[in-house]
C-alpha cells in the first residue's frame, strides 16, 4: 500500500504525515488550514483541496481529526470514503467514544471498505519522533496489511482486538489514567504550595520517589511555569475525560476519580484556560486553595 490520503494536519497529524513521506509513501494531505497543507507540501507531500481529493485513489485514508463527528463529516458528507480505491482502508486515529467508532465502522464496512480503529498515545513529541503507541483493532489480515503505515507513526504497535471499538476502549482507559495523573499531581503541588514548600524541591523529590509517574515527570516541570509551551491543551482532556465518563455510563461503571479530574479540567477551561497546556489545570487548584507559590 503506497498511496495514502491524510486528513487532519494538526499538531500531531502534520508530523505524522511527514513521517509517511519520510518512509517513501505517496502522501496527499488535507486540512482546513492552508498553512498546514503548505507545510506538508514543503516536506514532500502532495496538496489536496478537499478531504475527498486527499482520499482520491488512495489505498489507505488516515483520519487524525478532532472527534467522531469530524470523522463522519469527512467520510460520508464530504465524500472521502467513496473516493478511496476499491477495498481501501480507513484508519481512524482520533480519540473517539467506542460506541461512535463502532457506528462509523459499520458504515465503512457496509460500503465494502476496510476499517482500522487505531487511536494513539504519545502526544506531539511521539508524533514528531515516530514513537507513538498505537492501539489498533481490526481483523488480523487488515491489521497486517496496514502495519507498514502504522510503523511510520509509532514504535509500539499493539493489536488489541478484531472488532472496531476495542482500540477506542483501550485509549479510553489510557486517557482515564493520564487525566487523573495530571490532576492529582496538580493537587499535590497545590497542597505543597499552600503549606509553603518550594515546588521545585517537591518536584525533584517526587520525581525520584515511589509517588512518581510518567505524567508527573512530563507535566510537573510545566506546572511550575506560568506560560509553558502547549503540547496538549486543557480542552483535550475536557473532551477525553468526557469520553471516559460516557464509556462508564454505557457500562454502568462507577468512575469517581475520573469524574473529579474532569471537573477540574472543565473548570480550568471555564476560567478561560482551555487552549493552555493541560498542566495548567494547576491554576484552578491554586484558585480554589489560594495557594499559588509566591
Amino acid at each position: 500500500m503506497a498511496r495514502i490520503g491524510f486528513v487532519g494536519l494538526g499538531a500531531m497529524g502534520l508530523p505524522m504525515a511527514r513521517n509517511l513521506v519520510g518512509r517513501g509513501f505517496e502522501t496527499r494531505g488535507f486540512d482546513v488550514r492552508p498553512s498546514a497543507i503548505d507545510a506538508l507540501v514543503e516536506a514532500g507531500g502532495a496538496r489536496a483541496s478537499s478531504a475527498a481529493e486527499a482520499a482520491q485513489g488512495a489505498d489507505v485514508l488516515v483520519l487524525m481529526v478532532v472527534n467522531a463527528a469530524q470523522a463522519e463529516q469527512v467520510l460520508f458528507a464530504e465524500g472521502a470514503l467513496a473516493a478511496l480505491s476499491p477495498g481501501g482502508a480507513v484508519v481512524l486515529m482520533a480519540t473517539c467514544p467506542p460506541r461512535a467508532v463502532q457506528s462509523i465502522a459499520e458504515r465503512v464496512l457496509a460500503a465494502a471498505y476496510r476499517f482500522i480503529d487505531a487511536p494513539v498515545s504519545g502526544g506531539v513529541v511521539g508524533a514528531s519522533r515516530g514513537t507513538l503507541s498505537i492501539m489498533a483493532a481490526a481483523p488480523r489480515e487488515t491489521f497486517e496489511a496496514v502495519r507498514p503505515v502504522l510503523e511510520a507513526f509509532g514504535d509500539k504497535i499493539f493489536h488489541v482486538g478484531n472488532r472496531p471499538g476495542q482500540g477506542a476502549v483501550v485509549k479510553t482507559v489510557n486517557q482515564l489514567l493520564c487525566g487523573v495523573h495530571i490532576a492529582v499531581a496538580a493537587e499535590a503541588f497545590s497542597l505543597a504550595a499552600k503549606l509553603g514548600v518550594d515546588l521545585q524541591v517537591i518536584l525533584d523529590i517526587l520525581s525520584g520517589s515511589a509517588a512518581s509517574s510518567w505524567m508527573l515527570k512530563d507535566r510537573g516541570p510545566r506546572m511550575l511555569q506560568s506560560s509553558p509551551e502547549v503540547t496538549s491543551a486543557v480542552d483535550i482532556f475536557v473532551k477525553d475525560l468526557g469520553i471516559v465518563l460516557e464509556a462508564g455510563r454505557d457500562a454502568k461503571a462507577a468512575l469517581p476519580l475520573a469524574a473529579a479530574a474532569h471537573q477540574m479540567f472543565l473548570a480550568t477551561s471555564g476560567r478561560g484556560g482551555g487552549a493552555e497546556d493541560d498542566s495548567q489545570v494547576i491554576r484552578t487548584y491554586f484558585a480554589l486553595n489560594s495557594s499559588a507559590p509566591q
